[in-house]
Parts: C-alpha cells; structure tokens; sequence
C-alpha cells in the first residue's frame, strides 16, 4: 500500500448560503484531486458553515432547522457524483435532516460515490444553543475504504467528541486505522496536544479539519499515531496548518503504521476493562453536575 494521503480543507464559509458553500467546497475537493489526496475532509457542517442562528429572535430555530438536508438532496448528490468523477472519497459533513431536531453529521462518500456511513456527532454541545437543539448521533461507526492506495478501516468523530477519550477508544476497538475529524472551534495548545494523545494511546492516525481565521484560529492538523520507532521517541505530526485559508495535505505510511500496531503495547491488549465500570455509570456527581446536560 502507497501512503494516504488526506486532503485537510480548511477554508472558508460563506455563511448559511448552501448553494454557495456547496461550490466553494466542490471546487476545493477538485484542488485536492490535483494534488494527489485519496480522501478529502471538509469542517464541521459544512452546507451552513457553522453558523448559528440569532438565539434571540422569534422563530429564529425554526429558519436554521428548515436548512438542514438529507442524503438525496442536491447538496449531497452533487458530492456523491463529484467523488465519482475524481476518484476519490469526500468526507462530507451538513446539518442534516432528522425527525424532531436536526444532526450534526459526516457521510463517508468512497470514491464510487457510496455512502459509506453518515455519523453523527455523539458529544452535542449541549451548553450552547446551538447544538443543544441538535438530536445526538448514538453510536460510532468505522468501515473499510477502498482507496486507490488500498483498503483502510476509517472512522470519524465531530470537534467536541475528541475531548472524550471513549470516542478514540470506542473507534479503536472496532477496528479503526484512521479516524477523520470535522472540526469548529479554537485549537489552542491544549486541544491539540489532547488530540495528539488520542493518535498516542490508540495507535491510531487523525487527521482534523478547522475552519480558518476568522471564524475560528485553522491549525487543521494530522498525526500518525507511531509514536516511537527504532531511534525512540519520534514526532507524528504530518501536518500542522497556520491561521489562512488552504489546503493541507497529510500523508500517511499505513503499513509502517500496521507494524507498529503488531508490536506496540497501546491499543487494546493490556487494557483491563473488567475494571472499568464506573465509566459505565450515568450518575454525574458535584462539581460536574450541568443541567444542561443531556444523558
């Protein structure tokens, strides 16, 4: 297997203008087919670019839930086929249409222009308005890709579910190799050194695309996930964007990747679960009692 190559798209939205959004994405998808990316991964809710509505106004809910679309609507067909002609996978993500509330998703589109998975984000912002009117994804999904580098078992989380280790373990353990992260939102030192140890414990590769400034700060970035080679302790960032609108290309050695796998000590095998059902346990006790929470 060749390297992977992931084409992070850290650019700009032009607010709630879906048809808008739709070809500025498409054009960028095209950008990254040129330089030679096998999957393209656009920022969270791309078809609205994040925006939210004005929590103030009456009836302001209503209008923002009306953009939401579903997978046979023209925002996400005209990616589907855009995947076919380029030969290459589109990690898609929208406000998608769903009964009672709206999701936050990404749909996984191979480059045969199949669906390959539609996840939606788990770990809703519940303490923002936005997102609290959002219906939470209930599981975690990982499928194998077929690329023109190979197969690859890949899976996705959305901005706030990486700051739960449980959604890097969880996609581990179903198999995950890569895992492709949507994001909106500061990343600052912390976020993206807590990113960095989800790829370390996991042994697994992300890759994670920001919007740029000044919607957010980009710093879209990518780690291996091999953290130590025959020299030590070694470096798994293949990309760190700056502030700036771009595209930014990560690539991945997905068999020295598999090796490191067979012989490291991370991952699953000295895990002790049997011992770990207090995470099991829905009560929330002081000082993290949040009434905004939703269990």
């Amino acid at each position: 297997m060749r390297n992977l190559k992931v084409a992070l798209l850290q650019i700009s939205a032009l607010g709630i203008d879906k048809a808008r959004n739709q070809a500025k994405g498409i054009q960028a998808c095209r950008q990254a087919a040129e330089l030679g990316a096998d999957i393209a991964l656009l920022p969270e809710m791309w078809s609205i670019g994040y925006t939210p509505y004005d929590y103030d106004r009456a009836g302001a809910i209503l209008e923002w839930s009306n953009l939401a679309v579903d997978q046979g609507s023209t925002f996400v067909t005209a990616y589907r086929d855009l995947a076919v002609e380029l030969n290459m996978t589109i990690a898609l993500t929208y406000l998608e249409k769903w009964p009672g509330s709206p999701r936050n998703v990404v749909s996984l589109i191979d480059r045969h222009g199949e669906i390959l998975f539609t996840y939606a984000k788990v770990h809703t912002c519940d303490f923002e308005p936005m997102e609290a009117a959002l219906t939470p994804g209930d599981g975690f999904f990982v499928s194998t890709l077929d690329t023109a580098q190979g197969d690859v078992k890949v899976g996705a989380m959305i901005c706030f579910d990486r700051e739960f280790p449980e959604s890097a373990r969880v996609l581990m353990l179903k198999g995950a190799e890569i895992i492709l992260t949507p994001n909106s939102c500061e990343l600052e030192i912390n976020r993206l050194s807590q990113y960095r140890a989800r790829a370390y414990e996991n042994m697994l590769a992300l890759a994670m695309t920001n919007y740029p400034s000044p919607q957010c700060n980009g710093n879209s970035i990518g780690f291996d996930g091999i953290a130590f080679d025959e020299n030590g302790s070694r470096e798994m960032q293949v990309v760190e964007a700056g502030e700036n609108e771009g595209i930014f290309l990560a690539e991945y050695n997905l068999e020295a990747l598999r090796q490191y796998r067979q012989q490291e000590v991370w991952g699953n095998a000295f895990r002790k679960p049997d011992i770990y059902q207090p995470l099991l346990l829905k009560r929330v006790k002081d000082p993290f009692v949040r009434s905004d929470a939703k269990r």
